[in-house]
Order: structure tokens, then C-alpha cells, then sequence
């Protein structure tokens, strides 16, 4: 083999070489999603076609789609999923909203705003136990203001816990998880705005466009990207949340703040029914797969068009 041949071989090896490079820098973190995500997604999706009873040590035969069917015909998971679609909507419009509100204030330049950013960011790090117990005092009228402020101006004659009655106990847990969630949009938004060009807004001004009128036509547009991609995000995790109402209502009262997160841990860790939890743990999964594809597929034609 001449120098030529031996040159060309040596320069594939390092095209090869090079070519598995970032392989191997990403392997360490493939290995971690793999045995802390992907592995036990596998293993409880195959619960889903499985009897499994915690306190039966005779059950775990393959059953098929037999809890799909239960699935169907329950009417608790029904009620669950009702739940979960009110619980989700309205907890992601009001943090949008008000995360929104935050970020266009915290984005103009005032004395203190450093102090006042901590302030609007400080829920964020309170665990999500600790502020659904919070909130479930606040709410008693034993321990908690709320209801007493409420009677005094009129909303409710009498001070009484929301949360043991199922016409509004779904409002508890929504005003925590919107209190709790509302820096993530504040955040993520104002990240976002910040990095909006400033002689965009110069050039519009001196064109005669008023505040309205460049929020519409500048701001919502730059931020148009970001705005679906946190409302995806956070509608996942907030349909997921089953920690706040747990801690808060467990579900009740007559079901009325059962969402499929809460339902999925009832039927896992008090019916003791993991095959069962696992059916309806999965019916979530595709429900939230397609919709993040749908969100996605909307971002993707909304980057095209600008």
C-alpha cells in the first residue's frame, strides 16, 4: 500500500472518529434517560396488559385490553377526565394571563424592580406539597383568612371551606397551582421579550403606532413561538399535577376535584391496582402526546409564516 492509500485511510479513520464524537460525549446522558425514563416507561405500560394486585401475590397474567375496556366503561375515570380538561384550562389561562401581565411590567425599567422580580419569582421555589398545604389552611376558616374575607365583601354569606363543597372545591386547588405557577410564564416570557430588537419598537413609535398597536403587531408576534411552547409545557405538567390535589382535597369532595393524575394515584395507592392505574396512566400519556404533537405542528406552521 503506498503513502496515498495510507493517508486516505487515515483521514476516513478521523471522519469516523469525528463522526462518533458526539455520540460519545451524549452517551452518558442516553444511558441515564434510559434506565431513569424510558426503562420504567416500558415497565409500567406493560403493567397496563397485566392484573397486578399489590396484596395478591397470584395475580400478574397477561389480561390484554381487559383494563382498556374497565377504562371505557368507568364512570369515575369519565368524571376524572372532565375534571382534568377544567383543571388544565383554566389554571394555564389564568398563569398565562397574569404571567403575561408580569413580564410586560418586569420588562420596563423602575426603581427596585431586582427586589420586586425575587418577590414575583419566590412561589416558583416553594415545594408544590408545601403550598397545597398552605393553601388547604387558608381556605379553612378555622385556621385560614379566606373565607372570612370572602364573607366580608359579599361573595359568600357565611365563612366555609370551599373545599368540602363540591360546587367550587375545584377553585381551591386552581388558585394554588395558578399562585404557584404564575413565575413560570413570568419567567419565560420575560426572557423573551428582553430579547425582542428595541428599534423595532423606535421605528414603529415613530411611524405613529400607538401601545396597542405595536403589542399586536411586535410583541405578540416575536413572542408568538414562545407562548405555545410554554403553554405546552405547562398544560402537560399541570394535567399531570396530582400533588396539590391530593394535599388539598384528595380528590373530593363526591369526586368533584378528581382529576386522572389524582385518580391514577387512588387506584394505585389505595385500591392497591397497579395494573389498573397503569391503563389509565397510559390513556394519559397518548392523550398528552397528541396534543403536544398538535401544539408543536402550530408552532412549526407559525415559524414558517413569520
Amino acid at each position: 500500500m503506498n503513502d496515498g492509500a495510507y493517508a486516505r485511510q487515515g483521514l476516513i479513520s478521523r471522519r469516523r472518529a469525528l463522526a462518533l464524537e458526539p455520540w460519545l460525549y451524549a452517551s452518558p446522558a442516553a444511558l441515564l434517560i434510559v434506565a431513569v425514563m424510558l426503562m420504567p416507561l416500558a415497565i409500567g405500560v406493560s403493567y397496563a396488559f397485566r392484573n397486578i394486585l399489590l396484596l395478591d401475590p397470584s395475580s400478574g397474567d397477561y389480561i390484554g385490553f381487559d383494563h382498556f375496556i374497565e377504562v371505557w366503561r368507568d364512570a369515575s375515570f369519565w368524571n376524572a377526565l372532565t375534571n382534568t380538561v377544567m383543571w388544565t384550562v383554566i389554571s394555564v389561562a389564568l398563569q398565562f394571563v397574569f404571567g403575561l401581565g408580569l413580564a410586560l411590567l418586569l420588562n420596563r425599567p423602575f426603581a427596585g424592580r431586582g427586589l420586586v422580580q425575587a418577590l414575583v419569582f419566590l412561589p416558583w421555589a416553594v415545594p408544590t406539597f408545601l403550598s397545597g398545604l398552605n393553601w388547604a389552611w387558608l381556605f379553612n376558616p378555622v385556621v385560614g383568612p379566606i373565607p372570612h374575607w370572602l364573607t366580608a365583601v359579599g361573595i359568600m354569606s357565611t365563612p366555609a371551606n370551599i373545599l368540602s363543597d363540591p360546587a367550587h372545591a375545584m377553585w381551591g386547588p386552581i388558585v394554588a397551582i395558578v399562585w404557584w405557577g404564575i413565575p413560570f410564564f413570568a419567567i419565560t416570557l420575560l426572557a423573551a421579550l428582553q430579547s425582542i430588537p428595541k428599534d423595532v419598537y423606535e421605528a414603529a413609535a415613530i411611524d405613529g403606532a400607538g401601545p396597542m398597536v405595536r403589542f399586536w403587531t411586535i410583541t405578540v408576534p416575536y413572542l408568538a413561538p414562545t407562548m405555545l411552547i410554554t403553554v405546552m409545557l405547562r398544560a402537560v405538567w399541570i394535567a399531570n399535577a396530582a400533588d396539590l390535589i391530593v394535599v388539598m382535597t384528595r380528590g373530593g369532595p363526591a369526586d368533584s376535584t378528581q382529576i386522572l393524575a389524582s385518580y391514577i394515584f387512588t387506584q394505585a395507592f389505595q385500591a392497591l391496582d397497579f395494573g389498573y392505574a397503569s391503563a389509565i396512566a397510559v390513556v394519559l400519556l397518548v392523550l398528552l402526546l397528541i396534543y403536544s404533537a398538535v401544539l408543536i405542528l402550530f408552532r412549526h406552521v407559525i415559524l414558517k409564516m413569520s
